[in-house]
């Protein structure tokens, strides 16, 4: 007997066990959230009508739960709108039935748009971090704090410079001449539109990289709390008070991060906003780290990783590493759905975890 499986039998039980692990997941999300809290904040922003050929637009709960899938699963406006055709799980999560066309991709990239002009993805991830708190899966007993570059693909590549002559109004140009100009200038032009202009150069590790950096505030076991996007040149010693506060924090919690954020502002920070200080103690010059320091450190260090642990999945789970729009807002938006799906991504085995020790 022929014990080599067939190919094809096999790639139709992987995906069959793939789509119960989807449909599991989904319904897992759609029995946790409210979506009627999420659509009131949706509403304020999205008002439902009619399109262009008259149909009745798309529900912005759906068009929201289409955001969610495309960060999930690393997909462009194009490949999301595929997948939810071809994918009963997908279309299912969206509340959608088999006879119904998903979105264009058109409609999302609008609704992304229009949401992200309106600062509405912030309102939701709060709303979404909300309900997580309300769980028990969000808890706010100390934070920490760090920042992750994201590489635009849309870097400057250098520009080609032609030095007009300084006497050129004594002397007639050449045809050659004008030509070259015009040519230069169209250069520019088309360089200048393939740039992202609001990202910035920074050297990290000896390598310069091109694009923006987020600063993550984030629970003891790394679900972010807090989301601020800035251009990557941006030291994150300076804007400590602006991660903070985008995360709603109770008083007297610590705060946990690397020694790059150690600095006189920063402890007189914390202390007036009555904050524990666990930012890791820095070695100066002729003063090495006492052994107490030292001990400190190697505490506080057992429990920050877990924030360099949630920009690792990030990446590796939602492609996360790179950017996927041009400018500050959008990439903003990117930043704020990414982490509020690593945290709905991470909530169903953290109520697992709870009932577990609950049980014990």
């Amino acid at each position: 007997m022929n014990k080599t499986t067939n190919p094809t039998l096999a790639d139709s039980i992987c995906d069959l066990r793939a789509r119960k692990i989807k449909k599991t997941f989904f319904t897992q999300i759609n029995t946790l959230l409210d979506w009627s809290a999420i659509k009131t904040i949706i509403n304020k922003h999205y008002t439902k009508g009619n399109s262009v050929t008259g149909k009745p637009a798309y529900d912005g709960v759906l068009l929201f739960k289409v955001c969610l899938l495309q960060t999930w699963y690393g997909l462009s406006d194009y490949e999301v709108e595929d997948r939810i055709n071809d994918s009963i799980s997908f279309s299912y999560f969206c509340g959608m039935t088999i006879e119904e066309v998903a979105p264009d991709n058109s409609t999302i990239s609008r609704f992304r748009t229009l949401m992200t002009k309106k600062k509405a993805y912030e309102q939701l991830f709060k709303e979404v971090n909300r309900q997580l708190e309300a769980h028990s899966i969000i808890v706010k007993t100390g934070v920490l704090v760090d920042a992750s570059i994201i590489d635009s693909p849309l870097k400057p590549k250098g520009k080609v410079k032609y030095k007009m002559a300084e006497d050129r109004e004594d002397k007639p140009r050449s045809s050659a001449e004008i030509d070259k100009e015009a040519q230069v200038k169209k250069i520019e032009k088309e360089e200048q539109s393939s740039v992202d202009t609001e990202g910035a150069w920074i050297k990290k590790a000896g390598k310069l990289r091109y694009g923006y950096k987020k600063h993550h505030v984030t629970d003891d076991e790394g679900l972010v709390l807090g989301v601020v996007t800035t251009p990557a040149n941006l030291n994150e010693i300076t804007n400590l008070e602006e991660v903070l506060d985008s995360a709603d924090l109770p008083k007297h919690i610590p705060v946990k991060a690397d020694k790059g954020y150690q600095s006189k502002k920063n402890r007189e920070l914390l202390q007036s906003k009555e904050f524990k200080n666990h930012i890791l103690k820095k070695a100066k010059k002729n003063a090495p780290l006492t052994k107490w320091e030292k001990k400190f450190n190697k505490i506080i260090g057992q429990t920050r990783y877990k924030v360099e642990r949630t920009f690792g999945s990030i990446r590796r789970w939602f492609r996360g590493a790179t950017a996927r729009y041009r400018g500050i807002e959008k990439m903003h938006t990117q930043n704020l759905m990414e982490a509020m799906c690593y945290n709905l991504y991470r909530s169903p085995g953290i109520i697992m975890s709870n009932s577990i020790k609950s049980y014990k």
